[in-house]
């Protein structure tokens, strides 16, 4: 799990290390106006939120830190995923069916809920890859490439087969 968390992580460093600064922070993409770093510095704040309630086995999804600098410079994206990808591996060892308590706001405030480590883990990977979906889009619009052909693929969604159809 551990493995498969950072090799999707590590897609993000990958187009971090192939765009421009200007590319990384553009807002200008509708109909969210939000930037490739804002949905990066996210995707890691949600980690984080579950590194930092580990200790006490209470992880806040609202006690966001929202690290501004990581959303607005290159340099700052890649120290976060590179911290990101060492506390993870600190916790490969760590039994990841403890349970745990998750606070989190669905909608109508804040509720606490058990889940085990694990499936917390696994939300947060599932939440990366749908947040490199919409990346995806914001790239996509700005005329660059994916950094790979899984950029923002869930591992269990069908693929098209658009080529395919173009050549008909």
């Amino acid at each position: 799990m551990i493995a498969a968390i950072a090799k999707n992580l590590q897609r993000g460093i990958q187009l971090l290390n192939s765009i421009t600064e200007m590319q990384y922070k553009d807002q200008s993409i509708p109909p969210y106006y939000s930037s490739i770093g804002t949905h990066m510095r996210h995707v890691l704040d949600m980690f984080t939120c579950i590194f930092d309630g580990m200790d006490d086995l209470t992880i806040d999804f609202t006690n966001r830190k929202r690290n501004e600098h990581a959303e607005k410079y290159i340099a700052d994206g890649l120290h976060y995923f590179e911290i990101t990808l060492q506390k993870l591996e600190a916790i490969k060892d760590k039994d990841l069916n403890q349970l745990v308590y998750v606070i989190d706001d669905l909608g109508l405030g804040k509720v606490t809920m058990k889940y085990t480590l694990e499936a917390t883990l696994a939300q947060a990977n599932s939440h990366a890859i749908h947040h490199f979906a919409t990346i995806g889009f914001i790239i996509h619009q700005l005329g660059i490439a994916l950094p790979d052909k899984d950029f923002g693929y869930n591992p269990t969604s069908p693929r098209i087969k658009l080529q395919e159809e173009v050549n008909r």
